[in-house]
């Protein structure tokens, strides 16, 4: 039976968390959204106390680099390192999912290489800030129609193709970089690479402007016969095309419910100052009786917080499927679609709410309302999310059900 409070041993982790919420990313968030493409330098200082953590063992395997399901299993029910990447990432982002996305070493293409790399990758890879590449020019969410070759050259792959949408491009070591090793093949010969930035043959183009998340950097990235060492494809090199696209999709059963983490911790900051503004402003939220017998905007908040609840479950239960070795693709989905999307209606409802509050600069809401709706987009769109929900429930393959 699966219990969905926050386990007892992270509770602890978890207010420090928050405070570490408080007191670096909420007190910088303002700045480093108005000054888009400056690099949050406080971010190093929080760097430095993560990695001091990972070291000592303290930090319960928080961050993206944290996300790994280990061979030691031991039997009976366990929340691993999926749990408490989740609920640290939940706690970040509800003071600043911009800055969450800016932490060094804590970069999706890290989740990417904690989720599908051997033994030896992980510990030579271990020191690394990771970007992760996969969407082109030509395609969006369609990750099968990459275009982005690798050929097998003596001990090397040489790649060529562009990305775009890198979070963390410009600032990351390296990038994980989506390719295939024969088209004729399908998606069965699409596999991630480490490709670290020192090596010749990879550029960032350029830098994009954005409506939200703008205290992180989101690049073009450019490979032109760049040449990376084939110990750094993740994973197996052999092309099974019995197994499909299932080796390189393994990564979103992981990433996806991070970033449902990241939807539900933005919401509940805006949930949280609406009930504090709702206060002021004199407006009672009566949990005793029903919602039609309160006002329009306490009725409104009641929803809010239902439909809050629900994504935030989902997301623990896919993090606990995880840590307890079962197969998650359908969950993980589940909670990216929910959490993204009632994540994105309940920033906006608030500044609906709010007023004139909710709408300028004085409040957090409307800048909340901004980064959310990226939530909603990256890491698998809400419409491809009830796509492959709709598959696994109907047992449908991705031919038979487009």
């Amino acid at each position: 039976m699966i219990n969905l409070e926050t386990p007892k041993k992270y509770r602890g982790f978890v207010k420090q968390v928050n405070e570490v919420a408080t007191n670096f990313l909420r007190a910088n968030s303002r700045t480093y959204d108005l000054a888009e493409h400056s690099y949050p330098k406080e971010l190093d200082l929080l760097a430095s106390l993560v990695d001091g953590m990972n070291e000592s063992g303290q930090s319960k395997g928080a961050g993206a680099a944290g996300v790994r399901v280990k061979d030691d299993d031991k039997g009976g029910v366990k929340n691993g390192t999926n749990m408490s990447s989740v609920l640290s990432v939940i706690e970040m982002c509800w003071g600043d999912v911009g800055l969450l996305l800016s932490m060094p070493r804590q970069g999706l293409g890290n989740s990417a290489i904690a989720s599908v790399a051997n033994d030896e990758q992980l510990e030579r890879f271990k020191d690394t800030w990771a970007a992760m590449a996969i969407t082109e020019p030509s395609f969006g969410s369609d990750s099968a129609a990459i275009k982005t070759t690798a050929v097998k050259d003596g001990d090397e792959y040489i790649l060529n193709g562009e990305k775009i949408f890198v979070t963390s491009g410009e600032r990351a070591d390296s990038v994980v970089v989506w390719a295939t090793l024969d088209k004729s093949k399908g998606r069965a010969a699409i596999k991630s690479f480490v490709v670290p930035k020192s090596l010749p043959g990879i550029r960032v183009e350029r830098l994009e402007h954005k409506l939200g998340i703008r205290a992180s950097d989101t690049a073009v990235i450019v490979l032109e016969d760049c040449r990376v060492p084939a110990a750094n494809l993740l994973g197996d090199p052999e092309i099974d095309t019995s197994k499909g696209f299932a080796g390189a999709m393994a990564t979103f059963d992981n990433t996806r419910p991070l970033v449902a983490g990241m939807a539900v911790g933005c919401a509940r900051a805006a949930l949280e100052l609406t009930r504090d503004l709702f206060t002021d402003a004199g407006i009672e939220i009566d949990y005793d009786r029903p919602a039609q017998s309160q006002s329009a905007a306490a009725a409104t908040f009641l929803q809010m917080e239902a439909d809050w609840e629900a994504a935030h479950l989902l997301t623990l239960s896919a993090a606990w499927m995880a840590d307890n070795r079962k197969p998650n693709s359908l969950e993980a989905s589940m909670a990216k679609a929910k959490a993204g999307r009632v994540g994105n209606q309940i920033t906006l409802r608030c500044v609906e709410l709010a007023s004139t509050l909710g709408y300028s600069e004085v409040e957090f809401l409307e800048k909340w309302s901004r980064d959310s709706k990226i939530l909603d987009i990256f890491e698998g769109t809400q419409q491809i999310q009830q796509l492959i929900v709709a598959r696994r429930v109907l047992g449908l393959t991705s031919s038979q059900l487009k």
